[in-house]
């Protein structure tokens, strides 16, 4: 089996007590983590915390968990208290309320936000002809003046990952992969 490295890896340590890593914009559908110092119990969310109860990964091994990606294409954004992303016509949101999500647009960084709670989706087309879907991100751009003109903006949904160890202390690395050949 072959591992394609996607985007970076990081790590973090580990201890009886579950301790977070930073978030992470999903970029494929597996994620590679492998456990040093202790027996390892993983969870994956958007704010989660790991308990013994979670995926086991025994001390000095590895484990591919499966991860969901989504993303479109962002063509306009609404600035405010709360931003309003706008997907291109004919596409759908594919985020729901309570999904965290990391803004990238290219040329326009300042546009950028990482890891922020979806609190709606519209999916309502209007009697004047705007058939876009939007979503609304609970992340503060009032402070934004330029006009959105981003032609390569992208919205992802982004995670963390939680891990604790059965005993002592350890270290989490992870890494997003693709896999190719058998396992």
């Amino acid at each position: 089996m072959a591992h394609r490295p996607v985007g970076l890896g990081t790590s973090f340590a580990t201890s009886s007590t579950s301790a977070q890593s930073t978030s992470f914009s999903v970029q494929s559908n597996v994620l590679r983590v492998v456990a040093t110092g202790g027996n390892t119990f993983v969870a994956i969310g958007t704010n989660p915390t790991a308990t013994t109860g979670d995926y086991l990964v025994p001390s000095g091994t590895s484990a591919t968990l499966a991860l969901t990606k989504a993303s479109n294409r962002v063509v306009g954004v609404t600035t405010g208290t709360t931003t309003t992303i706008i997907f291109a016509e004919g596409t759908q949101c594919p985020f729901g309320v309570g999904d965290y999500v990391t803004l990238t647009a290219n040329g326009q960084s300042y546009y950028d936000f990482t890891h922020q709670p979806v609190i709606s989706v519209d999916t309502s087309s209007g009697y004047d002809g705007y058939h876009q879907t939007r979503c609304s991100i609970d992340t503060n751009t009032s402070g934004i003046l330029t006009a959105f003109s981003s032609v390569n903006a992208t919205l992802t949904n982004s995670l963390k990952v939680a891990a604790r160890t059965d005993t002592g202390t350890g270290v989490l690395y992870l890494q997003q992969v693709q896999i190719s050949g058998q396992a």
